[in-house]
């Protein structure tokens, strides 16, 4: 239903042609029940594929064990045909690989190699650190004290995250990708660790990148938290692995949504889409943000998220962050010619990139220029960072890489802030700026972005 192999191929050589990389999602913990080597799997006891998935026996209504899947429910489902139970971790249509066997091992590593082959640019692959389960699939841990209405909160899942075995599986991944030119690895951990596990996975050897889900976990608009979660990050990396920040991503709700109703919403994105890209790091923009979109209303008969539909009304699901990307003011915002998958939100005819782009002052042009800042500063890209004290509502830093140092101030506050200090007679010429000011001055306005050389 997405298109077929020659449209993949078409949207790959178009893009190469514009310079333009194309990373795919691959999902490697779980596949379809409509997936042939499920079918044949579920079929029987002793066919060929019998164990390339999780079954264990047991007694119908009574599950293996505890886990809970991330969808609502059991993570169990009976078989009426083996008499057993398989895993899935997300939805029954979604019953997940044994990656103790090796047969499945090597087939992930072809499907690995045949994409690489026809030119794909690198993977972001999904939930990297699920594909080994605990072998003795013990109980998981509950939570003391903690009774979420969504079930599989209460529980410590570290029985089917972050088992040693996943480690070597992705060093083994990386050897096969390493074969080839320009090619990267993304991973997406969703691990009870939080950022110590995406350091374990981006250590020598192992992934490119994974991203760094904890900066769009902050939701209080203060530079205090972020500059911790900073500070913590440059500890555990070093120069050892390379660190990535997200605001925003298709499993939480925008991070514009904080302030949505406010009158200086504009600045506060600026505010924070500098933070990002000044990071010593690789950042990630989830579409949209770069025009401000906000998250949609979405009526229970339109969700399609499972989450959502199973775990309504305790978590309405993430498909409010996800509705089509907004261009211009036509039919469906110019998505599709047919009506999408999601409704486009109501404010789509205002905010859109079409308006935007015709106007200079946008937060579409605003991001172009930090950017292009980005890709033409060395001590942006590679430099260290330095944080300066100001003010408890400030965020400064310095980058510096040989001889260009660049320095950073974010204003967070609703008021103005006097600057003093060396620093401020040291950088004279003005980078980039959210407020319109033609020389340096001392006093940096509410919610200000300042970037000066």
């Amino acid at each position: 239903m997405f298109g077929t192999l020659a449209d993949f191929k078409d949207l790959l050589r178009e893009s190469h042609k514009r310079n333009i990389k194309v990373i795919i999602d691959q999902v490697y913990n779980h596949t379809s029940d409509k997936h042939p080597w499920f079918i044949e799997s579920m079929s029987s006891k002793d066919n060929p594929k019998s164990d390339w998935y999780i079954w264990v026996d047991g007694e119908k209504g009574k599950p293996p064990n505890n886990w809970l899947s991330y969808f609502g429910g059991s993570a169990w489902e009976w078989s009426e045909v083996r008499k057993q139970y398989y895993l899935h971790l997300f939805v029954k249509e979604q019953p997940d690989l044994n990656w103790r066997n090796p047969h499945v091992v090597d087939a992930v590593m072809d499907s690995i190699k045949y994409w690489l082959d026809m030119g794909v640019d690198g993977f972001r692959f999904d939930v990297v650190n699920m594909f080994y389960k605990d072998d003795r699939l013990r109980d998981d841990p509950k939570v003391e004290g903690r009774l979420s209405k969504v079930d599989y909160e209460n529980y410590y899942r570290v029985f089917e995250n972050d088992r040693p075995e996943t480690l070597l599986a992705v060093e083994k991944i990386n050897d096969l990708v390493n074969q080839y030119q320009d090619r990267v690895t993304i991973g997406e951990v969703g691990s009870p660790m939080g950022l110590p596990a995406y350091f374990l996975y981006t250590m020598p050897g192992r992934l490119d990148l994974a991203f760094n889900f904890e900066f769009k976990e902050i939701n209080s608009y203060s530079p205090i938290k972020y500059k911790k979660l900073i500070l913590d990050t440059e500890k555990l990396y070093q120069s050892i692995a390379w660190p990535s920040y997200v605001l925003g991503n298709h499993d939480s709700k925008r991070f514009t949504e904080r302030f949505k109703d406010l009158q200086d919403k504009k600045e506060k994105i600026q505010v924070l889409a500098s933070m990002l890209l000044t990071m010593k790091g690789t950042a990630f923009i989830y579409y949209g943000e770069e025009i401000g979109m906000e998250d949609a209303e979405i009526p229970f008969e339109k969700i399609v998220d499972p989450a959502g539909r199973n775990l309504w009304p305790d978590y309405k699901g993430r498909d409010s962050a996800r509705t089509p990307m907004q261009w211009d003011d036509g039919v469906f915002s110019t998505f599709s010619k047919v009506e999408p998958w999601l409704p486009v939100t109501d404010d789509y005819k205002v905010l859109n990139v079409k308006a935007q782009m015709s106007d200079q002052d946008s937060l579409l042009h605003f991001y172009k220029r930090l950017i292009t800042l980005r890709k033409t500063s060395d001590a942006i890209k590679y430099g260290t960072i330095q944080f300066v004290d100001i003010d408890p509502n400030v965020l400064a830093y310095t980058r510096s890489f040989q001889n260009e140092r660049i320095f950073v101030i974010l204003n967070f506050s609703e008021k103005n802030i006097k600057l003093s200090g060396s620093l401020v007679n040291e950088f004279k010429k003005i980078l980039l700026t959210n407020i319109e000011i033609q020389t340096v001055d001392s006093v940096i306005k509410p919610n200000e972005v300042r970037i000066l050389k």
